[in-house]
């Protein structure tokens, strides 16, 4: 009689071969090429689609269950958090500003990026990154929903976050965020999948989600941190997958060096623009600060980065070529963008403010060199223009960057006193760029950039330059979603509910 053998328990390695590498096949009655045309798009070339590993070896089964569990814990803490009214245990109502930019800018790129990743595996042939793709796609998504519901609970309450949609598509300043996600989706696969998994997940993701996160904590919104907390074990999945997307491109053939080099320097800079609506969340929309930008970037941008592009040199990879005019731009980043916010407030949908004596004390603190000796007379200047009942406002139209799409309004990167300003000619017509980096992205591919949508442009030639026509066509409520916080509604309604909640009367 034979003797029934208990089934051998296969191993990690093995699990997930059988249900990623396995699954896949060879086409008979198509060419490859024609089942895959898009991956010999952009030169680059793969010689072994099974040398893509993995480093999580994830299986769906597996990826499934995880998720799950995350997805309970973070929907009770949600509604733990709406049920015994935690929009009133945020330290100040002017917190909400970085959540309203957040909502409109962050999470649609969030989708975007699931889009994109559902799109990219389509057109990989690798089975490896095939699965890789379809996971990032489901994890992309899922934090576009958790940030939406997260956040759904202060609309009840707050303005400025009921038409996101409408801000994101429509409004100056995120175009910043979905002109990098829109530049990103009509790159190929693997250019595609530097700006996502090596610019979106390592450069912004690290000092947005870390800090900002952690800063969301010490103002008392639990909400923010669930969400936050609950996508970074994802983004570090997703870290991961971009290096190694990278190294693959590098060990397959030394002709990928020169275009994978070209993407880096690309995506850094792009990535790095975005960051400009980051650091001026951290550094004056955080009534409690838990670090200043400068901080969180030698952390997370200069330690981090360091430590990758070191890793990389083995390759050839140097770092990118902003590197330097990054490191020269984050003392100012942050206090220049406010500034714009804050003279432009008619045309943002959340509110801004004077930083007041305390704020600049921290900010002059964190930033030595530069805060005292170019930034608090400016401030001091506008408080001055308040109190006369003169408010420094701009209802003119910024000049945007044809690249980032961001206002001109930083300075050279070795003079501060100076504003930055490029332009070039391109079949008769001239662009404008906020700096050299911008210059250069558009000079590599000029056809792709003159078609960018600017809001402000648009606002003439298809409004002509009706604001109030325009305010509508944004969803913009003006005098509830926009101007200085100081006498909105939200300021009312926050100080009253805090004080009937915290109070026998």
């Amino acid at each position: 009689m034979d003797m029934k053998v208990a089934k051998k328990k296969l191993g990690l390695k093995e699990k997930y071969r059988l249900m990623t590498r396995d699954l896949g096949w060879e086409p008979t009655y198509r060419a490859k090429d024609e089942v895959f045309p898009y991956v010999n798009y952009e030169g680059i070339k793969v010689h072994d689609w099974d040398k893509w590993e993995d480093p999580f070896r994830l299986t769906m089964d597996s990826y499934w269950k995880y998720q799950a569990e995350k997805e309970r814990k973070f929907y009770a803490i949600i509604d733990a958090h709406a049920q015994n009214n935690g929009h009133l245990n945020i330290t100040d109502a002017r917190y909400l500003s970085a959540l309203k930019i957040f909502l409109q800018a962050i999470s649609p790129g969030e989708y975007a990026a699931h889009k994109g990743f559902a799109r990219v595996g389509r057109e990989f042939p690798g089975v490896g990154t095939q699965v890789a793709c379809q996971m990032q796609a489901i994890d992309e998504i899922r934090h576009a929903q958790t940030q939406i519901h997260a956040l759904s609970n202060y609309n009840k309450y707050y303005d400025g976050f009921h038409a996101f949609a409408d801000a994101r598509d429509r409004i100056w300043y995120t175009s910043v965020a979905r002109s990098f996600f829109d530049d990103a989706m009509s790159a190929g696969p693997f250019e595609f999948m530097i700006a996502i998994g090596f610019s979106f997940e390592y450069v912004l993701t690290n000092l947005l989600f870390v800090p900002f996160m952690s800063g969301a904590a010490y103002n008392g919104d639990m909400a923010t941190v669930t969400f936050g907390f609950s996508a970074q074990s994802d983004e570090a999945r997703h870290m991961t997958l971009g290096l190694e997307c990278i190294k693959f491109m590098l060990e397959q053939d030394p002709d990928n060096l020169p275009i994978v080099q070209g993407w880096l320097d690309k995506w850094f800079w792009r990535g790095f623009r975005v960051l400009g609506l980051v650091s001026t969340m951290m550094d004056y929309m955080l009534p409690k600060r838990v670090m200043s930008w400068r901080e969180a970037w030698e952390i997370y941008g200069v330690e981090n980065g360091g430590a990758l592009f070191k890793d990389l040199a083995r390759y050839g990879i140097r770092p990118p070529k902003g590197w330097d005019d990054a490191e020269k731009a984050i003392d100012h980043m942050s206090h220049q963008f406010m500034l714009g916010l804050y003279q432009w407030s008619f045309g943002t949908s959340f509110h801004s403010w004077i930083p007041s004596d305390e704020d600049m004390d921290w900010l002059s603190a964190k930033y030595p060199t530069t805060f005292d000796k170019y930034y608090r007379p400016r401030w001091d200047h506008i408080r001055k223009l308040a109190a006369a009942g003169t408010p420094f406002k701009n209802f003119g139209l910024a000049k945007l960057c044809q690249t980032c799409q961001l206002p001109v309004v930083f300075t050279e990167p070795d003079d501060a006193t100076m504003s930055c300003h490029r332009e070039t000619e391109y079949k008769g017509e001239k662009y404008h760029f906020c700096s050299d980096g911008c210059q250069h992205i558009f000079d590599n591919e000029p056809e792709k950039y003159v078609q960018a949508w600017l809001p402000m442009p648009s606002l003439f030639q298809e409004l002509d330059g009706d604001i109030g026509a325009w305010m509508n066509w944004v969803s913009l409520r003006d005098g509830e979603d926009n101007g200085d916080y100081s006498g909105s509604r939200d300021q009312r309604n926050f100080d009253q509910w805090r004080g009937m909640a915290t109070s026998n009367t």
